[in-house]
C-alpha cells in the first residue's frame, strides 16, 4: 500500500469520526435489521446480560448481522471488525494465534495455552486453532480486551474471545445458504428450528465447505502437479432448550466437526546472501551457499513468492486431519432472590498435521503419518448470582474445575538429502566466502562430489592443523600425529553425518500432559448511587501439570557421534574451525537431542501453581447517555511444559551445548515455563445514543514472566521475558530484586458508530498500542537466567504482530427498493494496518509493511429477508502480506549468521532463508439464501 493511499484512508478515518455528531442530528429510525459493530447489543461480557453502553470494560460486539455481511465464517475476519485483534494461522490451523493489543501467544507448540482466551457457548476451548473451524449460526460475538481472569479464569492474561451460537427458538424457522466462488469454492449452510413440545425446542445446523488450495504445487520443470492449503470441512450442531418453567432453562449443545484437508504450505521470501557494508547496509553475494546446495537436490526459489508455487519433496504432501467434537450443558434456575447457573461441558480434539516439514524439494526433513495431538477435556462451572441490600449489592460467586489430558506424538524424522545436505553446509563454511563454488555445493548436495569435498577438507583441516601446532612449538611428528587424529576424526564425523539413513528419527515419540485446576471467584458491583458504581472481583485458581514423555528414536549415528573423540575437539576453544566443525557436526548429528539414548529416558514431572487474580472497577454515569468508568485487572496465564524434545537439557545456562552428550531424565525440568502475569490500568468512556455511539479507552498493561515461543532454525524456544531495572552483568543476568515487567502495552482505542439516514450505518475503530520489551531482558523471573541468544533484538523493539496504528471501518446501506418490501444492500469493510514484525525473533527480514484490507458485498433481498442473492468479495484489492514469516528449518550456515541484524555483532554474513504462511489472495463469488 501506498504513502499516498495510507494518509487518504486516515484523513477520511478522521473525517468520518469529526462527522459523527453532524450526523446524529438526523432523527430518522434505524433498520433494525442493520445491526453492526457498535450498536447497543446485549452482552455478556461480566456474565450478566447487559446493554454494550452500560458495560465498563473494552469490549467490542459483533452481531449475526455484522458477520454475514463481512462473511465471516471462523474468527479471523473479525480482524476486518476489531482494530485491536489479529488473529493469524501459521503450519498448522489446529494451532492458530490470537493477538489482543499486540499480546498474544505464537506458534505451533501445543504446550502454550494462548493469552487470548476462546469460549463457545460458555465453554473454554483448549486452544485458539478451535475458532478456526466452522461456527455455524451465531448470535454474537464478544472481544473482551485486556485480562479477563476474574470470570473468565486463567489463559486469559491478554483478552477473550466470546462466540455465542444461536439458541433453539420457540417457533418453526428454516434457512439455507449456498456460496460458490473462484478456487472452486463452495459452502453450503443450513439450520432448522423449533418447538417439539410445550416448553421444548430443538434447533440443528451445520456447515459444508470445499476449496481448491491457494498454492500451486509444482514439480522440477514448473508443471502444477496438485495444489495444498484447499479446503473440505463440515460442521454439525444440535441443540435442545428446555424450560418446563419460568424458573428452570436448560440448554443442551452437541457439536461435531471434520477437516481433511491439505495444509500448510509456505513460500520463501529472502534466500539472498548478504554481506555487511562499510557505512552500514549490506551487499549481496553472488549466490547464496545454502540455497547451492538446495539446487542440487532439486529445490528451486521463484523470483516472486506471491505466484504462490511450491515445490516440496514428492510424497510428502502436507495433510491436515482434525476431528473435534463435544457436548454441553447449561442449567439455570431462578429461586427469586438468586440465579444459579451450571455449564458442564467434555470436549475431544485429535488433529493430525503431517508433511514435508523444510518446505522446499529436497528431502531434509518430515513429519510421518503418525502425528498427531490430542485433547480430552473436561469442564464444570457453578455460578450463584443474585442482589442484596435492595439491590445495592449485585453479587456473584461460583466455581470452575477443568481437567485436561494432551497426547502428542511429534514424530519428525530425517529425508534422504538430509544427511549431504547437512555435511555439504559444514563444509561450505559461515565466513564472508564460501569454500566452494556454487556448482561444487550443487554437486554435494546431489551426492556426486559429496565424498572428495570431504576427503579435500579433511586434508585442509590436516594441513592447516599441522602448520598451527608446529608454530606452538609441538614437534613436527607430534604435531603430524595430533593433527591427523583430529582431521580423521572429523572426516569420520563428515561421512557418518552424510550418510544419514533416511527415516532416521522419531518412531514414536509421545509426550503426555495433564492438567488439572480448580478455581473459586466473586464478582460483585456495589451501586454506591444511582450513578456510581464499585466492581470488585477476586479469584483464586489451583492448577497442577504432570508430565511425562516416552521416546522411541532410531538415530544410532548420534549415539556414536557423541561417543567419539567429536565432544572432546568441539569443546576445545584453542582448536577454533576445527571446534567450531566439531559442534556443527554433532548439532546436526544428532538434531534435537535426536539419538537412540532417548529410548532409556523415562521423564516424569509434576508442577503445581495458586495465583490470585481479580479486578477494581469504578464507573460514574454522569448523565444516561455517559459512562465513565476507571479500572485495575490482575490476569494469569498458567505455566507449563515446552513439548519439544530438541530443548531437553537446554537450560540458558549450558556451558556445554546439551546436544554434546546424551540426555538423563534429570532434564525434564528444563522443559519447564513459569506462568505468565500481567497487572493492567484502563480508564475509558462510552457515550451512548440512538443514533450514535462512541467508545474510547486508554489502556496500560504491564507483562511479567510473559512466555514467548520462538522458532529459531532448529527448535521450538520458550522463555519468561522479563525486565531489569539495573544494568545487566557480564553473564546477561541481573539482581531478582531489579527484575520487573518484560513486556508492556499501552495505547487507546477508539470506536465509532453513527446512522445518518434510514438504513444507513457506518462504523468505525482505531487502535494505537505500543507492545514494547523493556530495555534490558532476562529469561527467568529471579534474573538468573540470561535471554536466548536467538532473542537478541528484543530489548527495547516492538513485540511481534503488534502493528501500533490499526484503523477498522464498515459501511453498510439497505435502501428499499419500492414498496413491496424489496432492499438492496451494499456493504464494504476495510482494515487499515502500519507496519509490524512477523517474527518473534524480530529478524528485519520479517517485517511486514503496512497494508489495507477492503471486503466488499452487494445485494437484493426479498421482504423480510426471507431470500437474498449477494455478490461478494474478500481482499478485493488482492492485497499481498504475509501473516507469519519464519526462518526456514536448518536453512544457514549457522545461527550466528542468520540475520542482517547480527551484522553489528560482527556476522560476516547472513544466509538465513526465510519462508512465509501468506495471507488468502482475493476471493469472490455468489451467495443465495432463504428462510421461511
Amino acid at each position: 500500500m501506498t504513502d499516498k493511499s495510507l494518509w487518504l484512508t486516515t484523513v477520511c478515518a478522521a473525517a468520518l469520526g469529526m462527522a459523527a455528531p453532524a450526523f446524529a442530528q438526523d432523527n430518522s429510525a434505524p433498520q433494525a435489521a442493520a445491526e453492526e459493530p457498535g450498536a447497543d447489543i446485549i452482552v455478556t461480557a461480566t456474565r450478566r446480560a447487559s446493554p454494550l453502553s452500560d458495560v465498563p470494560i473494552a469490549v467490542s460486539a459483533v452481531g449475526a448481522q455484522a458477520m454475514q455481511n463481512s462473511g465471516a465464517s471462523d474468527i479471523r475476519t473479525l480482524n476486518q471488525l476489531a482494530p485491536s485483534l489479529l488473529v493469524s494461522s501459521t503450519g498448522s490451523e489446529a494451532n492458530a494465534s490470537a493477538r489482543i493489543r499486540g499480546i498474544g501467544t505464537v506458534g505451533d507448540n501445543p504446550g502454550l495455552e494462548s493469552s487470548v482466551a476462546v469460549f463457545i457457548d460458555g465453554v473454554y476451548r483448549s486452544r485458539t486453532g478451535a475458532g478456526l473451524n466452522e461456527l455455524g449460526e451465531i448470535e454474537r460475538v464478544e472481544v473482551l480486551r485486556g485480562p479477563q481472569g476474574t470470570l473468565f479464569g486463567r489463559n486469559a492474561s491478554a483478552g477473550l474471545i466470546n462466540i455465542i451460537s444461536k439458541a433453539p427458538e420457540s417457533t418453526f424457522h428454516a434457512k439455507s445458504e449456498v456460496t460458490y466462488g473462484n478456487y472452486d469454492y463452495w459452502r453450503v449452510s443450513g439450520r432448522v428450528t423449533g418447538p417439539i413440545a410445550d416448553g421444548v425446542a430443538l434447533a440443528l445446523d451445520g456447515v459444508w465447505s470445499k476449496r481448491d488450495g491457494f498454492y500451486k504445487l509444482v514439480d522440477a520443470t514448473g508443471a502444477k502437479v496438485g495444489d495444498t492449503n484447499d479446503r473440505d470441512r463440515y460442521f454439525l450442531r444440535g441443540q435442545a432448550l428446555i424450560e418446563p418453567n419460568d424458573a428452570l432453562s436448560i440448554r443442551l449443545i452437541g457439536d461435531y466437526t471434520n477437516r481433511d484437508e491439505s495444509c500448510c504450505g509456505a513460500a520463501y521470501v529472502e534466500a539472498r546472501e548478504r554481506r555487511p557494508a562499510a557505512g552500514g547496509g549490506y551487499s549481496t553475494a553472488p549466490f547464496n551457499r545454502i540455497a547451492a546446495i538446495l539446487a542440487g537436490q532439486g529445490s528451486t526459489i521463484p523470483a516472486d513468492p506471491y505466484d504462490r508455487e511450491l515445490s516440496i519433496t514428492p510424497g510428502r504432501d502436507y495433510v491436515s486431519k482434525l476431528k473435534d467434537w463435544g457436548v454441553s450443558g447449561e442449567v439455570n434456575y431462578d429461586f427469586g432472590g438468586a440465579k444459579l447457573t451450571s455449564i458442564t461441558a467434555y470436549r475431544d480434539y485429535k488433529s493430525r498435521d503431517y508433511g514435508d516439514y523444510d518446505y522446499n524439494r529436497a528431502d531434509l526433513l518430515y513429519r510421518d503419518p503418525n502425528t498427531y495431538r490430542q485433547f480430552k477435556t473436561f469442564t464444570q462451572e457453578l455460578r450463584l448470582q443474585g442482589s442484596a441490600f435492595g439491590e445495592v449489592l449485585d453479587w456473584l460467586v461460583g466455581g470452575y474445575y477443568a481437567n485436561e489430558k494432551l497426547t502428542l506424538q511429534d514424530n519428525i524424522r530425517f529425508g534422504a538429502d538430509y544427511g549431504r545436505f547437512a555435511a555439504c553446509r559444514l563444509m561450505a563454511g559461515a565466513s564472508v566466502n564460501s569454500n566452494f563454488t556454487a556448482q561444487q555445493l550443487a554437486a554435494c548436495g546431489s551426492g556426486l562430489a559429496t565424498q572428495p569435498l570431504i576427503s579435500g577438507t579433511q586434508a585442509q583441516l590436516n594441513a592447516g592443523l599441522t602448520a598451527a601446532l608446529i608454530g606452538r612449538g609441538v614437534p613436527a611428528a607430534v604435531a603430524a600425529a595430533q593433527a591427523g587424529a583430529i582431521s580423521t576424526g572429523l572426516g569420520n564425523g563428515l561421512r557418518a553425518l552424510a550418510a544419514i539413513p533416511s527415516g532416521t528419527g522419531d518412531v514414536a515419540s509421545l509426550y503426555h500432559q495433564k492438567s488439572e485446576n480448580w478455581a473459586l471467584f466473586t464478582h460483585n458491583i456495589i451501586n454506591i448511587t444511582k450513578r456510581l458504581d464499585l466492581t470488585l472481583g477476586l479469584r483464586y485458581t489451583h492448577e497442577t501439570k504432570r508430565f511425562s514423555a516416552d521416546f522411541n528414536n532410531n538415530n544410532a549415528t548420534c549415539a556414536a557421534l557423541q561417543s567419539s573423540a567429536l565432544p572432546g575437539i568441539a569443546t576445545n576453544a584453542a582448536l577454533g574451525s576445527a571446534a567450531t566443525l566439531a559442534g556443527g557436526i554433532l548439532t546436526l548429528g544428532c538434531l534435537g537431542n535426536g539419538s537412540t539414548t532417548l529410548n532409556a529416558l523415562d521423564l516424569n514431572d509434576k508442577i503445581s501453581d495458586g495465583e490470585f487474580s481479580g479486578t477494581a472497577v469504578l464507573s460514574w454515569k454522569p448523565i444516561d447517555d455517559l459512562l465513565l468508568y476507571g479500572s485495575y485487572s490482575k490476569g494469569y496465564k498458567a505455566g507449563g511444559y515446552n513439548l519439544d524434545r530438541f530443548q531437553l537439557g537446554s537450560t540458558g545456562l549450558n556451558a556445554i551445548p546439551a546436544v554434546f552428550a546424551p540426555r538423563s531424565n534429570a532434564d525434564v525440568t528444563s522443559l519447564r515455563f513459569a506462568a505468565e502475569k500481567v497487572d493492567s490500568f484502563e480508564v475509558g468512556l462510552k457515550f451512548s445514543q440512538p443514533k450514535w455511539s462512541a467508545n474510547i479507552a486508554a489502556f496500560r498493561q504491564e507483562f511479567k514472566n510473559f512466555q514467548l515461543n520462538t522458532f529459531n532454525g532448529t527448535s521450538f524456544v520458550v522463555q519468561n521475558i522479563n525486565g531489569c531495572d539495573s544494568a545487566l552483568s557480564a553473564a546477561r543476568t541481573c539482581d531478582s530484586g531489579d527484575v520487573g515487567p518484560g513486556l508492556i502495552s499501552q495505547g487507546v482505542e477508539l470506536e465509532a458508530s453513527v446512522i445518518p439516514a434510514r438504513n444507513f450505518r457506518v462504523s468505525g475503530g482505531f487502535t494505537w498500542a505500543r507492545a514494547k520489551f523493556a530495555n534490558r531482558l532476562v529469561g527467568s523471573s529471579d534474573g538468573s537466567v540470561p535471554l536466548d541468544p536467538a532473542l537478541f533484538l528484543l530489548p527495547g523493539s516492538i513485540n511481534s504482530n503488534a502493528p501500533q496504528s490499526v484503523t477498522t471501518a464498515s459501511v453498510a446501506w439497505t435502501p428499499d427498493i419500492g414498496s413491496s418490501g424489496l432492499s438492496a444492500l451494499f456493504y464494504v469493510d476495510g482494515r487499515m494496518t502500519s507496519g509490524y514484525n512477523t517474527g518473534s525473533d524480530l529478524f528485519p527480514e520479517k517485517y511486514q509493511d503496512g497494508y489495507a484490507i477492503v471486503n466488499a458485498r452487494v445485494g437484493i433481498r426479498g421482504k423480510d429477508q426471507r431470500w437474498a442473492v449477494e455478490f461478494w468479495g474478500q481482499n478485493i484489492f488482492n492485497q499481498d502480506y504475509t501473516q507469519v514469516s519464519f526462518s526456514s528449518p536448518l536453512q544457514s550456515s549457522s545461527p550466528a549468521t542468520s540475520t542482517t541484524g547480527q551484522f553489528a555483532q560482527g556476522a560476516p554474513i547472513a544466509n538465513q532463508l526465510i519462508s512465509s504462511y501468506l495471507a488468502e489472495p482475493r476471493t469472490y463469488g455468489i451467495t443465495l439464501r432463504g428462510s421461511f
